[in-house]
């Protein structure tokens, strides 16, 4: 009988109960599997995750994978978009089976569409997050996406439907992206993980917006973070109200997800922009 991750986590003293029972409050309606949701928490490392995991399911771990030499032919063998969206990296082929790293053992139905596209039977074998990301960006990403990968942002909303489209988006551009359902949740995710943008909703629970907003600033580890607002009073008040208030970016509800990429990119534009003047003043 497996030990379910939580178990072996607790047993293991990474977490405590109260962490773990934290956790699955948070994974419930998300569609995210526990690992997941304990590494955007900011309460594990990745090493441990995957030796958590290595011990649950028997499966074996591999490090290194970004530097080893991985022919064209056998990258074709799994998607871009699917390795990106599920960070899943090939490794090798050998007899009719396929070899890929994953963080966290994926999902059934992404384990039918990989065997059916590379008409291969599938093993998994266990990496580090990091590791796979390292992997895309050598072996997959040869474009803006590249850049991308490294760069995080934290989506806050308690909208499920709205954090599942918006959070695909982005990660179809490369960006990491962890989401938070209530802004007290946000806030710690945002001292954990260390964002580079974050998209928060004006009327998040807990802690709206603009509440966030002033804690985020009143920590100097974080007071740099740009932030963007996401409300449903589209009106020039609220738009001059989130401005003055320190926002980089307002972007109004019902939004598109396309909109959300669009801003984004432009917000990491204005910032790159804005470090290549300060580097040259200082010359």
């Amino acid at each position: 009988m497996k030990i379910p991750l939580g178990q072996i986590l607790v047993q293991s003293g990474i977490i405590t109960v109260k962490t773990l029972e934290r956790a699955l409050t948070r994974q419930e309606g998300s569609g995210k599997r526990l690992g997941a949701i304990l590494d955007e928490m900011g309460v594990i490392t990745p090493e441990e995750l995957v030796e958590a995991l290595a011990q649950q399911s028997g499966m074996e771990m591999v490090k290194r994978i970004a530097v080893q030499n991985v022919p064209g032919e056998l990258l074709e063998l799994v998607p871009g978009e699917v390795a990106i969206n599920k960070l899943v990296f090939p490794l090798k082929r050998q007899g009719g089976v396929l070899a890929i790293a994953v963080s966290d053992p994926i999902d059934s139905e992404t384990l039918d569409l990989l065997e059916r596209h590379s008409c291969n039977k599938i093993v998994q074998v266990l990496a580090a997050r990091e590791e796979i990301l390292g992997a895309i960006k050598q072996h997959y990403l040869r474009n803006q996406a590249a850049d991308n990968v490294s760069l995080k942002i934290l989506l806050v909303d308690d909208s499920a439907g709205i954090s599942c489209d918006v959070e695909g988006a982005l990660k179809n551009e490369g960006y990491q992206v962890y989401t938070a359902r209530d802004g007290v949740e946000g806030l710690k995710i945002a001292f954990s993980q260390r964002p580079d943008l974050i998209l928060c909703d004006a009327g998040a629970p807990k802690m709206d917006g603009y509440a966030l907003m002033r804690a985020i600033k009143a920590n100097p580890a974080s007071a740099g973070t740009p932030m963007i607002l996401l409300t449903s009073k589209a009106s020039p008040e609220e738009e001059h109200r989130a401005l003055k208030a320190g926002f980089h970016d307002f972007i109004a509800k019902p939004m598109m997800t396309i909109r959300v990429v669009s801003r984004v990119k432009r917000a990491f534009q204005i910032l790159d922009k804005g470090k290549e003047q300060q580097a040259v003043a200082t010359l």
